[in-house]
């Protein structure tokens, strides 16, 4: 008998782990989706959350993600996520958790493997690393794969917003391309530095409004509320910090005739995306725009090639969007659900 475990976004995981550990505080979750390809590969993000089920959605969501992400970057490696929990906004994450995390992650044997992700850094993962060999976006030599993985992830989502440009509004170059970047942190900080070197035009916002307004000063861009940037008057509109952002109420509000940015889990329900394609936007999904990170650090775990070969993959990226929206073109079906199919056909969900 079939148990309905009560998360609409349970999709068959191979495991959900809940991790407690009096003595640091952790409280942690590890989902793994699917290790059909590889272990398990995705970051861990320490949040707080209005709640453990909420905690429990978002590692479900981001580990099929990771499923996803890895099949259609063509690496040998699973889907997999890991969340700390923090207590209250604006909490630090102690060494103790971190360590004690590290353990959760080798208490699985190597089916997960861990990276960064939102509230982490290459040092906090030098501590996860003294639990357990599982992990990865740790300090590289020069011009070895790894390290943090915010750059290489920005450079796939720049060359991912040049290739929805020319699709979506038959633009050659970006220059005078008017964007809308939500999120400047580690990624859509990057995009913005890369795009404005293009010539484009952008608006930037934050929900830590000092870092938009140092960053459009610096850009020559536009700052606005973190409020109004979604609806703001633009050609293409960039998500580049959480997720959930594209819903049955705001993508009507959407002007822009392209949505394509880094942002994980964009769509709040596999219905929105056909909200995006009845609207006639042209869409990028998620986790084949945003492949460099886990390109990068996922090559680092394998010990496969370099900094030069992580580059070559993910100059790739373009590549596998065109797959997408020529599918799509042809099939009618929004761009979400084309490359979801794609992606299970990789995994053998078809």
């Amino acid at each position: 008998m079939l148990i309905d475990w009560g998360f609409p976004d349970f999709d068959d995981h191979e495991g959900v782990y809940l991790f407690t550990d009096r003595a640091s505080g952790l409280s942690a979750i590890i989902a793994v989706h699917s290790t059909a390809l590889g272990p398990a590969a995705g970051g861990v993000r320490f949040w707080n959350y209005a709640n453990s089920d909420a905690a429990i959605t978002d590692a479900l969501r981001l580990s099929r993600g990771m499923s996803y992400k890895n099949a259609m970057a063509n690496l040998p490696l699973g889907g997999g996520k890991g969340v700390i929990l923090a207590a209250e906004p604006g909490a630090t994450v102690t060494d103790a958790q971190l360590e004690a995390f590290g353990r959760a992650v080798e208490s699985l044997v190597g089916k997960y493997v861990t990276a960064e992700d939102v509230g982490m850094s290459e040092a906090r993962m030098k501590v996860v690393a003294t639990q357990t060999r599982h992990v990865s976006g740790l300090p590289v030599a020069a011009g070895g794969a790894g390290g943090d993985p915010g750059p290489v992830t920005a450079r796939g989502v720049y060359l991912g917003v040049k290739a929805a440009a020319k699709r979506g509004l038959g633009a050659d170059t970006m220059r005078g391309v008017r964007v809308a970047i939500q999120g400047v942190g580690s990624v859509g900080g990057g995009v913005a530095r890369l795009l404005a070197a293009d010539g484009a035009v952008l608006t930037l916002a934050d929900v830590n409004a000092e870092r938009a307004k140092t960053l459009a000063a610096e850009l020559g861009a536009e700052a606005v509320d973190a409020s109004a940037i979604l609806t703001h008057d633009a050609d293409l509109f960039s998500p580049n910090a959480l997720g959930a952002i594209l819903t049955e109420a705001s993508i009507p509000q959407i002007k822009a005739k392209v949505v394509a940015g880094g942002a994980n889990n964009q769509l709040a329900t596999r219905a929105d995306g056909q909200r995006l394609h009845d609207r006639g936007i042209l869409y990028a999904p998620d986790y084949v725009i945003n492949a460099g990170g886990i390109i990068n650090v996922g090559l680092e775990y394998l010990g496969q090639g370099n900094m030069a070969e992580v580059q070559a993959r993910v100059d790739k990226i373009p590549e596998r969007l065109i797959e997408v929206w020529d599918e799509s073109a042809r099939t009618g079906d929004p761009e979400s659900e084309v490359a979801d199919r794609i992606a299970q056909r990789l995994i053998g969900r078809a």
